[in-house]
């Protein structure tokens, strides 16, 4: 999307988050749009309000107030036609003889074709426009007459914090998530006694493949405290116990899942090991350390993981014991997906469905130099995990999740069909029986005398005159 007079480009593939089939891409567009618009709109209005909350009648009524919402119609936007029903005001203010009336600056009267609002304000915002840059930044790409006030944009925020909270008391009894991602991701905020944040966010897997956001609290630096809080909401609200948790090396959340979900199988961030590791070896010997590292990520099976370990031990063990044992402290934990499907490997590995969605985070926090407040943090982290999960891809072999909750046992990601019996190797097949003789055939027909067991071949019929 280009915006006039080059305020902004934004080459990012549409496609690659939104779907892969240009119906769903349209259809997601013109529902973000409809829904931001209809927020812009609604905040414009009490805005208006509020600003002749103070303008009454005689008897102390209201002269400004909300008076329903007009009819629908049909505007055109960036993404398409929506459907939209403005909010109406009725202002009953009279000022040198001429009644008031109030007018959106957002949609006009009769207006059928539009720049769209709603996805331009979010946009913004998200990308490290402050509240206090719109007024510059509306008119140029809206033109002179759109321009929206700060306060308008803060009450915008406002709604969002209220719809993050509704969410974080949503009800999780009818769901259930196989996998789950959890990671804290620290940043800055402007406002309040601490200046950091950390957001604990966890990501779950559904029986079809699916992923979705299940939880983003602000935490205190990732404590077991913190994590506990977030999971044991979780299950309070009607979370079941998932078959593999995937996190980094932060020893806060394992504690709490210990505590909370025991059942529960650890799997510890592949990118996070290797970083720790190379973290204790010279630079120059991080190439060579680095390859073997990967070649035991991506073993075929446990043996040959483990096998890859005694290499990497006997490459750095003598002089570089530090890295031997940051590898091999919680190699078990780093080696539970092999007793999953092979399938599911490539996700199970590493936290990346929160590191990658994050980048956008901490691009906005960078250019602001910080969240506004921890509040505004936790509604901005929540718009952007919300807005970015309609682009995620199901998980490959999506189909064996329901024999994995159902506990169907794996071994280097292969089903086990007998559980009872250890695993051999296949029977050799057998050698197929001799040939044996028929025993309807003449025993005088060219083959050996079944009496002598000499050959036949060269007698004739003179020799046997009774024949």
């Amino acid at each position: 999307m280009r915006l006039r007079d080059g305020a902004a480009e934004r080459n990012d593939s549409s496609a690659e988050r939104w779907g892969d089939g240009p119906l769903e891409l349209d259809e997601l567009a013109r529902e973000g749009a409809r829904r931001m618009l209809r927020w812009a709109l609604e905040a414009e209005v009490a805005e208006y309000i509020g600003q002749h909350r103070d303008a009454r009648d005689e008897q102390g009524r209201a002269l400004v107030v909300r008076n329903g919402h007009a009819e629908e119609r049909k505007v055109t936007v960036g993404s398409g036609t929506i459907p939209v029903r403005a909010p109406r005001v009725n202002d009953k203010r009279v000022i040198d003889g001429e009644r008031q009336r109030f007018t959106s600056e957002i949609l006009p009267p009769y207006l059928r074709r539009s720049k769209n609002v709603a996805e331009v304000l979010p946009a913004l915002y998200l990308q490290g426009l402050s509240t206090g840059d719109f007024e510059k930044a509306l008119p140029m790409l809206l033109g002179e007459e759109a321009a929206l006030s700060a306060s308008t944009i803060n009450r915008m925020l406002k709604d969002w914090q209220g719809e993050y909270e509704v969410w974080k008391k949503r009800p999780l009894d009818g769901q259930d998530y196989i996998y789950i991602w959890a990671d804290g991701v620290h940043f800055k905020v402007r406002l309040g006694d601490n200046d950091a944040v950390a957001a604990l966010v966890i990501i779950g897997a559904r029986p079809d493949g699916t992923k979705e956001v299940l939880a983003i609290e602000d935490g205190y630096r990732e404590s077991t405290e913190s994590w506990a809080h977030v999971l044991r909401s979780l299950k309070r609200r009607g979370m079941r116990a998932p078959a593999v948790a995937v996190g980094d090396g932060a020893l806060g959340f394992w504690a709490a899942l210990e505590e909370v979900w025991p059942e529960t199988r650890l799997q510890r961030c592949w990118v996070h090991k290797i970083a720790n590791v190379l973290d204790k070896l010279p630079k120059r010997q991080q190439p060579p350390a680095k390859e073997i590292l990967h070649q035991i990520m991506n073993a075929a099976t446990r043996k040959d993981a483990d096998a890859e370990i005694e290499v990497f031990k006997a490459a750095f063990d003598a002089k570089y014991p530090k890295a031997v044992a940051c590898l091999t402290k919680d190699v078990e934990a780093l080696f539970t997906f092999f007793d999953f499907p092979a399938e599911h490997w490539k996700h199970l590995r590493t936290t990346n469905p929160i590191e990658s969605t994050f980048a956008t985070v901490r691009h906005r926090t960078r250019k602001t130099k910080g969240a506004g407040s921890r509040a505004a943090a936790a509604a901005m982290v929540y718009k952007l995990m919300i807005a970015a999960m309609a682009g995620w891809r199901r998980l490959d072999g999506s189909k064996l999740l329901p024999l994995v909750r159902a506990g169907i046992k794996f071994a280097d990601g292969v089903m086990v069909e007998r559980p009872d019996c250890p695993v051999q190797s296949p029977a050799p097949v057998p050698s197929p029986p001799p040939e044996l003789p028929d025993p309807c055939a003449d025993p005088w027909a060219g083959g050996a005398d079944s009496r002598t067991g000499e050959s036949g071949a060269g007698e004739t019929m003179s020799e046997h005159p009774e024949a």
